[in-house]
């Protein structure tokens, strides 16, 4: 299938891209700011055709899946993110991984994929001693 129906309306699935196309986009907003961000800031600074209701059930949603904290601010709730970029990459790192029952499996292909460079930084993160398990 090529992700749309016989008259070429996106599917579901399409959509779903854009929530986390948009979920980015709010991370990255909330990431520039000097502080928390209410839902009204967030969309100010974001600008388009989002609606309100749109930024709270995102700003929600990202909350749930423990993303960004959030404090009561008024009426409203102030938003920021609950960790720094590489916090978030390392933690879909782990997400990844503990998708996959092989853990061993994993971590060993993922380092047979990294460049010298990085390998080099990981094996001195680990203080040299990445052979030994291997």
């Amino acid at each position: 299938m090529d992700g749309h129906d016989r008259t070429g309306t996106p599917h579901e699935g399409d959509r779903r891209l854009a929530n986390g196309q948009r979920e980015a986009e709010v991370v990255a907003v909330l990431r520039s700011a000097s502080g928390p961000l209410t839902p009204r800031e967030v969309l100010e600074r974001i600008g388009g055709d989002l609606a309100y209701s749109t930024v709270v059930t995102i700003l929600t949603r990202l909350y749930e899946k423990d993303v960004l904290t959030r404090a009561a601010h008024g009426r409203a709730f102030a938003y920021t993110p609950a960790t720094d970029e590489p916090g978030f990459a390392a933690r879909k790192m782990r997400q990844a991984m503990e998708e996959v029952p092989d853990r061993e499996g994993v971590l060993t292909r993922f380092v047979d994929d990294l460049s010298s460079r990085d390998e080099a930084l990981l094996r001195r993160l680990l203080g040299g001693d990445l052979d030994a398990g291997r």
